[in-house]
């Protein structure tokens, strides 16, 4: 199991300037030194399931890519998050770049930390996969940065943003991540349509 890395502070005049806290189900603010899961804001349509968990693809255990579980009751793999700038609080909030990675290592060997990957050239879509490092934000991890944003003016509920702004020089075609089916999995991959989420600690 992995533990969240206690990270350097910020200065103290950026308080005044930081953006909102991102908050759980249970009204909590959601910290870079705990573990959550990623589940549905929506229990009925197209996004009803469980949590985003990891899955091989075709009959190869490995490599795995980022799904959501298609049974409710699953709550997916438990998940850290690490913005590009430690806050001193150790408060996640939105629309800032940060990492995200998941706590529990399995056994292909594989880095932890979500990836936008092209992985179907014949369709040109981008999937998160597995592969990317924490922290070194520049040009050559900027598939490895995402944001949060709040969806709505009541409750809790957010969506997973690809729009990384650690590179000022870059260019970034901003997305959504939702859910695409592909081989009887649901994939997460950037998308018009976002994929409406909450988080639970674990």
């Amino acid at each position: 199991m992995i533990t969240p890395k206690v990270q350097r502070e910020e200065p103290a005049a950026a308080e005044s300037v930081q953006p909102a806290a991102v908050f759980g189900v249970d009204g909590k603010e959601v910290r870079t030194d705990l573990f959550y899961y990623i589940r549905p804001a929506n229990n009925r349509g197209k996004d009803r399931g469980g949590g985003l968990g990891l899955r091989s693809i075709g009959n190869d255990s490995c490599p795995l890519v980022v799904i959501q579980e298609t049974i409710e009751l699953r709550d997916g793999l438990p998940l850290t998050f690490s913005p590009a700038v430690a806050p001193k609080d150790n408060v996640v909030r939105v629309s800032t770049d940060l990492n995200i990675q998941v706590a529990f290592p399995d056994t292909c060997n594989q880095p932890t930390v979500w990836r936008v990957d092209v992985s179907d050239k014949s369709k040109g879509r981008k999937f998160v996969n597995l592969g990317g490092v924490i922290g070194n934000p520049g040009p050559e991890t900027l598939g490895n940065w995402f944001k949060i944003e709040k969806v709505g003016d009541h409750g809790n509920k957010y969506k997973l943003v690809y729009c990384p702004t650690i590179c000022s020089y870059c260019k970034v075609n901003c997305k959504n991540l939702g859910i695409v089916y592909q081989n009887g999995l649901r994939r997460l991959a950037l998308s018009h349509r976002p994929f409406k989420i909450i988080f639970t600690q674990a």
